[in-house]
This record gives C-alpha cells, structure tokens and sequence, in this order.
C-alpha cells in the first residue's frame, strides 16, 4: 500500500503544529529536523529515500518555520556523521563550524536535498543547539536539542508509516530541597 503525500503534509503540519503550541518557542529559535523517507513508506532507515516525500515534507515545515519566525535545520543521516543542514545566516549568528559536504540521495537523505533545494542560502554544519525537534522515522535528534529535553505529546504519532517523536527544551533545574524555581515580580520581599 503506498502512502499518499496529501496525508503526509497533514499528519506534517498537524505535528509541527502542536508542537510549536507546546514548545513555546521564541523569535530566531531553531528547530531541527530528522527525517527518513524510507521509514515513511514502510522500508528501512536509509534503504529506500525518496525526494518526493522529502520535498513534500520540507515545503510543509519550511513554510510553518517561516510563518513563526523560526529556523530549521535538517539533520543528515549518519554517513555524514549527522550533519545538519541551515542557512549561512542562521550559521554565522551562531557561530556553528561550517563543513564542506553536500547531501546525495544516500548519504545526508532526500530530506537534506530537499532542505538545499528550499533554503536561500544552505550550508552544512557539524553541530547545533535546537530548542525544540521533531523527528519522523527515529533518526536519534536528541544530540542536536538543547539540554534539558523534554518529550512533547502529539495527536501525531506516525507520518506515512514512520514512528514519530518531538522534543522541546527547558533550562536546567539546579539547586536543592531549598532551591525555588518561580519567581513572582510583583512580590519584592520573596518568601526564603
């Protein structure tokens, strides 16, 4: 039975969607992507990439990305090390270490081409800090989202026949029985 790429983009936007609604992501924040094609039509993490899947799927999150003033990154797969594809621009602002590399069908994934193709201005990075990702397929994004992760709930659980996983961040709770972890303003005198 083959997948149908209308009900691809809509389990996509669904996801990316109530995910951003419980992320509670700021302007500039960024986002990273894993994505196998093959386990969206049922095969096997990187035997069976498809570039329709992956421009349907891009398209989608690039126009949602760019609605909420985010940015994306599209992890590759791990012949390139899980390389993450962004803008320069995204890159330069935060000082990633920009690598030569350009993602092929079997190494980096139709998802990076895909990402190439979308983008203004690509590059290829070794390393980000994401504050929130969104993983179709089980492509491993949690190196690449900030510490500490916290997994988000959806109504998506699958997009085509890929197991699904999203991700959101939040600062470390440090301290002990004594530590506080609100703080009201309007009350000056906090309680000790």
């Amino acid at each position: 039975m083959a997948v149908s790429i209308d009900e691809i983009t809509k389990q996509v936007k669904t996801g990316l969607d109530e995910l951003l609604e419980q992320a509670h992501l700021k302007d500039g924040d960024l986002v990273v992507l894993g994505l196998s094609t093959s386990e969206v039509q049922g095969g096997m993490i990187g035997k069976d990439s498809n570039i329709d899947i992956g421009r349907s799927i891009i398209k989608t999150i690039v126009k949602i990305i760019r609605e909420h003033h985010l940015h994306l990154a599209v992890q590759g797969c791990e012949h390139l090390n899980r390389a993450l594809v962004v803008e320069r621009e995204v890159a330069e602002k935060h000082g990633f270490e920009i690598v030569t590399v350009y993602p092929a069908i079997h190494a980096g994934g139709a998802g990076q081409i895909a990402a190439f193709e979308e983008f203004h201005d690509p590059v290829e990075v070794e390393h980000i800090v994401a504050q929130a990702g969104m993983d179709i397929g089980d492509t491993s994004i949690g190196m690449h989202v900030k510490f500490v992760q916290i997994p988000v709930r959806t109504s998506v659980k699958e997009v085509g026949k890929a197991h699904t996983t999203y991700l959101r961040s939040r600062p470390k709770l440090i301290g002990g029985e004594r530590a506080k972890y609100t703080w009201d303003p309007f009350n000056k005198k906090q309680n000790n």
